[in-house]
């Protein structure tokens, strides 16, 4: 079940995982008591700018190892993190069929919950992205949440619930995604990044589950469900520190 985190704690897990050869599937599921900015590979710049800034930054900020945008943690999001042998059949051929089970998953697991959930096929990326933009909602490459990729989860708009990332060695494959249980407070991701102008296009290209149930939600039932599925993939009894408890609100 969940493992009340830091954003830190995550990232040290997700790096460790990739350190030996992963033999055995291994998987976590992540709440965020407090929020934190987390940044892709690529942003370094970003991210040396926000220490050096006077009076530090408005958040903890971390740099992860995989790439893609900017990452909003905090109680308004469920994260997982799972960990795959190279040759696991979920990873299918090339970079792309490795986020379709993935995405395909929380795409079921929020139908289950009577959400109108999809995941976007490489096929259908373009048109949807292209409809966004018609409707005046620009890319936000610099934000996870302001882009769409292959195999993500929109809703019948085309508003992102979930975003996925990966990192690919070696070793093994690590799959990350970040699900919106309610709407971030996205105009302090933008104005710590300087991208206060923007705060209305993350609004309008996300959509959250408390949205779209028009009630609060609660990470139980999300939880509890996702943590059956991934119990099957990995084909291996819970261990202590997938038990902890689901009591927490979201």
């Amino acid at each position: 079940m969940p493992t009340s985190s830091v954003a830190a704690e995550e990232q040290a897990w997700n790096r460790d995982q990739l350190a030996q050869p992963v033999t055995t599937p291994q998987w976590r599921l992540w709440t965020y008591e407090q929020p934190a900015i987390v940044l892709g590979c690529s942003q370094r710049a970003a991210y040396e700018r926000l220490l050096a800034a006077p009076g530090g930054p408005p958040m903890p900020v971390l740099l992860r190892e995989s790439g893609g945008g900017a990452v909003l943690t905090g109680p308004w999001m469920l994260g997982l993190s799972l960990a795959l042998s190279v040759g696991h059949p979920w990873l299918g051929q090339g970079l792309l069929e490795s986020y379709r089970h993935l995405g395909q998953l929380f795409a079921e697991l929020l139908m289950a919950q009577g959400l109108p959930a999809r995941t976007l096929p490489p096929a259908e990326l373009p048109a949807q992205q292209a409809d966004l933009i018609a409707r005046g909602l620009p890319v936000l490459d610099w934000s996870c949440f302001g882009n769409l990729s292959p195999w993500e989860v929109v809703d019948a708009q085309g508003r992102k619930l979930v975003g996925l990332a990966q990192r690919r060695r070696q070793t093994g494959v690590l799959l990350v995604a970040g699900l919106l249980l309610s709407e971030p407070p996205w105009a302090s991701l933008c104005e710590a990044l300087g991208q206060g102008e923007d705060v209305d296009v993350l609004r309008q290209r996300t959509v959250s589950c408390e949205a779209l149930m028009s009630r609060r939600v609660t990470v139980n039932g999300f939880a509890a469900t996702l943590t059956a599925r991934l119990n099957k993939i990995v084909d291996q009894p819970l261990t202590a520190s997938h038990r902890n408890s689901l009591s927490q609100e979201i």
